[in-house]
């Protein structure tokens, strides 16, 4: 088999499981009854847009879609960050809340293991690094550009 047979197969697939983490999150957060106020949302947003793109490149790889991809993946990076601070900081609010005088290592604690799952906004992340991954010397962006 053909390296380059190879890459592109590798290529299409790193798209695809993102694409596919970005549908069933949109599931996931939905069957989750993620939303609730106005920041619940957000992953709704970036999911719906990164699948977009996702299968924009898959199905038109041009110069354009592929660094539309980039963009979108780096605003669903600084999405997933979001949701973690998010996360922790209703965790450890809640956490004050039932304990108020609690140690640190107690409140440490309760907001580790609170309510909000901490690692739920890295699939985000994950789509992201994916879709980014698929995209690194990319035989369109290697091409000279013939806009000019």
């Amino acid at each position: 088999m053909n390296a380059d047979i190879l890459v592109n197969r590798y290529r299409t697939f790193l798209l695809l499981v993102a694409g596919i983490s970005c549908v069933f999150t949109i599931v996931e957060l939905w069957l989750e009854e993620h939303t609730g106020d106005p920041p619940q949302l957000i992953p709704f947003v970036l999911c719906g847009i990164g699948a977009v793109a996702i299968a924009a490149v898959l199905f038109r790889p041009r110069r354009m879609t592929l660094k539309l991809l980039r963009i979108v993946m780096g605003v669903m990076l600084f999405g997933s960050l979001f949701g973690l601070f998010e996360h922790v900081e209703h965790n450890l609010e809640f956490a004050k809340e039932i304990r108020p005088n609690a140690s640190f290592s107690v409140l440490l604690s309760d907001t580790l293991y609170g309510a909000n799952p901490l690692l739920a906004p890295g699939i985000l992340a994950l789509a992201a690094v994916l879709a980014i991954a698929a995209t690194y010397f990319h035989p369109v962006l290697q091409a000279p550009d013939k806009s000019n």
